[in-house]
């Protein structure tokens, strides 16, 4: 396996004196739209590396003191894959290396530019491609500064609009939605504020234990901290985010800060509580990221741990009693997650079923199995064969590590859903909610579910999209991603979204989205996402970031703005 510290090598951070030398090669070697095609544009556009107004190295160079030389160039991971990278060599070696940790989240989150959703790289420097493929700098952001503190955001939030550049805000977790990333942009890198501390808070409606996170800080760096003080945090089924195993118990993510540290689009560093900048408290409390401000650090509320129960169910059954299961599976849901559970459950062509996870705080695996009895007593009186294993763990991270002991990269074109317990009241809504999820597979997709209860009001309010509140289960659907061609991901992006998805909305009419793993593509994003909360959001963004520094696709007034062809980001004219 690849090292941290040979990732860092080839990564290479780069001494502004070493940019100045290798980027001026490049400029004298080849035209400046060998990297960035130059293009007329009649709109307002960022400035992108090319043009006229584009920083030169001198004034990068320059930046690079005020910030105590923390800006990075990016040289592209995948470089010693290909001959044509400046300054880097081909070396099948270090190439293989590279491909053969692709798949490890790590390996990404330890640069300063790879997404792990490789479809937002745009095969600018791919692995995967040919030798003699392009590698450029193209998608990735070509600089990257690596933010410590609040006076690192507020200097290049200032460099970025005093130059007119894109701005990306870069952290730690996965993000299949291409917030990550960007042509020509300048990238703060939030990946290595990783202070962390538990508290005892107190304060108008939460008196207990809480933990101030950094910015950088990972889910599971976060469920180990708090384990060893025998508590337990609302974080992601994955280590670096997603949605909470807990959620069922406590509620979402969202519903647990009591604090943001956050710079925003003026410059200005504030506390947002729910009593001070109640209006960015409640924003960045379920609104979506990277359209506000920066985060520095958020405090967040932590519950006492305790024995967990979990348990493993799969079968495979190619007839139709298959979807009689599963139907009956649907049913049984709310009476698990009344009690108090979250489950995990998946769906895989040819009638494949996998329960991989479960969680059950303060039950034992006893009790999972009698919640789940009408499932499998329907499995014993069809005769399907099955595979149920229940376990008992002293600790919720315990139960946790013990059902997700390693996640690679998903690689995938992402869809989904918020599915309401009003589908499964009746044994004709349950049959057309496991129609809907037979059509995904019939499709040639794959589905993933998330079932929790998150109905319980939030201690401070929130802009958590109300439906949430009445959700069974979260939908993601996919199809599988193809590293040797894009045409095939395009293609297979449009089947997500003319054909996987309205499966579900065809249920769900006016439904909701999570925000952070969906359809880029959704063509009613800001209702689905948002929903009533949009007008409200998108006024609050204005009034903190009224340059419209901050942008990504999807987020919070972006649809002001749009990728042109050349990758450059221009203001969409009114």
């Amino acid at each position: 396996m690849i090292k941290a510290g040979l990732i860092r090598t080839q990564l290479r951070t780069v001494a502004l004196t070493s940019i100045a030398i290798l980027l001026r090669a490049v400029w004298m070697a080849r035209p400046s739209s060998f990297l960035f095609p130059q293009q007329q544009h009649e709109r307002p556009c960022r400035c992108f590396p090319g043009d006229n107004c584009w920083p030169s190295l001198d004034e990068w160079a320059d930046f690079n003191k005020t910030i105590g030389g923390k800006l990075i160039s990016t040289i592209p991971v995948a470089s010693p894959c290909h001959d044509d990278f400046p300054g880097v060599d081909y070396d099948p070696d270090k190439c293989a290396q590279v491909k053969g940790n692709w798949e490890r989240p790590e390996f990404h989150i330890e640069t300063t530019h790879s997404p792990m959703a490789a479809y937002f790289a745009n095969l600018s420097c791919d692995p995967f491609t040919p030798r003699d493929a392009q590698c450029i700098v193209g998608a990735y952001v070509p600089y990257v500064v690596n933010a410590s503190d609040a006076d690192d955001y507020r200097k290049t939030i200032a460099f970025a609009k005093e130059r007119n550049i894109r701005l990306v805000i870069r952290n730690t977790g996965h993000d299949y939605m291409g917030k990550s990333t960007g042509a020509g942009a300048l990238a703060i890198w939030t990946h290595n504020i990783k202070g962390r501390s538990i508290i005892d808070y107190a304060s108008t409606g939460y008196t207990g234990k809480a933990m101030k996170t950094g910015a950088g800080v990972l889910a599971s760096e976060a469920i180990d901290t708090a384990k060893a003080e025998g508590l337990v945090v609302v974080g992601g089924d994955c280590p670096r985010g997603g949605t909470s195993p807990l959620g069922t118990k406590f509620g979402l993510a969202a519903d647990q800060v009591l604090e943001w540290e956050v710079v925003t689009g003026k410059g200005e560093l504030l506390t947002a509580t729910p009593t001070e900048n109640q209006d960015l408290y409640w924003a960045l409390s379920g609104g979506g990221g990277g359209t506000y401000g920066v985060v520095l650090s958020m405090t967040v509320m932590l519950h006492q741990d305790g024995p967990t129960a979990g348990a493993i169910l799969s079968f495979t059954e190619p007839s139709d009693k298959f979807w009689d299961i599963v139907q009956v599976f649907l049913m049984n849901l709310p009476a698990v997650l009344d009690a108090g559970a979250t489950l995990y459950a998946w769906y895989f062509p040819g009638n494949k079923f996998l329960m991989p996870q479960s969680y059950l705080l303060g039950g034992t695996s006893q009790d999972l199995q009698l919640l789940l009895q009408p499932t499998l007593k329907a499995l014993d009186e069809s005769g399907i064969p099955y595979t149920w294993e229940g376990h008992d763990y002293p600790t919720f991270q315990d139960s946790f590590y013990a059902q997700n002991p390693k996640q690679d990269v998903a690689e995938i074109n992402l869809g989904g859903r918020l599915i309401p317990r009003s589908l499964v009241k009746s044994s004709d809504s349950a049959a057309s909610l496991a129609d809907a999820i037979k059509s995904v597979l019939d499709n040639g997709g794959g589905m993933a579910t998330v079932c929790s209860d998150t109905s319980r009001p939030p201690t401070f309010p929130n802009s958590a999209h109300p439906a949430w509140r009445e959700t069974l289960f979260l939908v993601f659907l996919y199809t599988i991603y193809d590293r040797y061609n894009m045409t095939t991901n395009i293609l297979n992006k449009q089947k997500v979204t003319d054909v996987l998805d309205p499966a579900f909305e065809k249920l769900t009419p006016g439904g909701a989205v999570y925000l952070n793993e969906a359809d880029i593509n959704h063509p009613d994003w800001p209702d689905a996402f948002y929903g009533p909360n949009y007008a409200t959001l998108a006024a609050i963004k204005k009034l903190h970031d009224p340059d419209d520094i901050f942008w990504g696709p999807t987020a919070v007034g972006s649809e002001s703005w749009e990728v042109a062809a050349d990758g450059r980001l221009c203001k969409i004219s009114s």
